[in-house]
């Protein structure tokens, strides 16, 4: 099992070198993030955007471009079609946003002809080495699906569990996330962490275990498990995926954590693709951008072995 993002990246260099193509590469931060991947060993890149301004914003930045392909491509809707497009055929492992809106990159995504749609719903999958953690957090969906139903809920979990298995993890635990641990019928949440919970039990949902409702510091915290008794529970403070009951409350922990936790790493994918997508935000930081790139890389082999 990978329990760090050091980890992460030296079983990215026991694999065949990952390509990914940048989606109108003009932005300095993205251009800084993928030369340092390459000069890591993590990934190639294909650079896709107005040649000039890349160039231009690269030589800014001290970012050495030798080596690396560059497709001209002026127009921002076409650079994205044509980088997703190298995805599309194979050419590429993995797809990420350079200096294009979320809109219209998630367009590409999704366009019926070169995009990436694989017939079920993405979601989005936070991936975090806490110091204070023994092993690696995966949060979902902290960023894409804002209020899942019962039937994303089972999605996101299926998207999520190639991501844990690239990771080292064989048999992730599930913990679908509430204020509290027992099913209250006033708290839709708790029925449908409930159902899940069924569903796996019945073989409805398998390659992983899951345990709900659970309030979160019984999914991350044994101290609190045993104070609060919860010898019966599958999961006692050791959950490896936290299902959140929408994107406030995802969004909410994962902004606590980047910003309080102290020498915590993580990296950010998109998942229920044909492809990793690297979906950075601009506010991301470096290390963020490169972390990202290297468990897109362990997915994509991961991915590759699964052909």
């Amino acid at each position: 099992m990978i329990k760090s993002f050091d980890e992460i990246i030296e079983k990215v260099g026991r694999c065949e070198m990952k390509k990914v193509a940048v989606s109108v590469a003009q932005d300095s931060a993205v251009l800084e993030a993928v030369a340092a991947a390459k000069q890591r060993g993590i990934a190639d890149a294909i650079l896709v955007g107005d040649e000039a301004k890349i160039r231009e914003i690269a030589a800014s930045v001290n970012v050495n471009l030798d080596g690396f392909e560059i497709i001209n491509e002026p127009d921002m809707i076409q650079a994205s079609l044509t980088a997703v497009k190298l995805a599309h055929d194979g050419k590429v492992d993995m797809y990420m946003k350079g200096l294009i809106d979320t809109k219209n990159f998630l367009k590409s995504v999704l366009d019926k002809e070169v995009g990436l749609r694989t017939g079920g719903p993405l979601s989005h999958v936070a991936v975090f080495d806490v110091p204070s953690y023994d092993k690696l957090l995966f949060l979902t969906d902290v960023a894409f699906m804002t209020y899942p139903t019962l039937e994303d809920k089972v999605n996101i979990i299926k998207n999520t569990l190639p991501v844990a298995y690239a990771c080292g993890v064989a048999n992730p635990k599930v913990a679908p996330l509430a204020a509290v641990e027992v099913v209250n019928p006033k708290m839709p949440v708790t029925v449908e962490a409930a159902e899940l919970t069924r569903m796996n039990n019945e073989g409805e949902l398998t390659g992983c275990i899951v345990d709900g409702p659970l309030s979160l510091d019984l999914a991350i915290d044994p101290e609190a498990a045993k104070h609060k008794v919860a010898t019966d529970r599958k999961i006692q403070g050791d959950a490896d995926i936290l299902l959140f009951p929408d994107i406030h409350a995802g969004n909410l922990v994962y902004k606590c954590l980047v910003h309080t936790v102290p020498g915590l790493k993580n990296g950010c994918i998109l998942t229920g693709t044909k492809v990793p997508v690297i979906l950075t935000s601009r506010s991301d930081t470096f290390e963020t951008k490169v972390n990202s790139i290297a468990l897109a890389a362990v997915v994509a082999e991961e991915m590759k072995k699964n052909q």
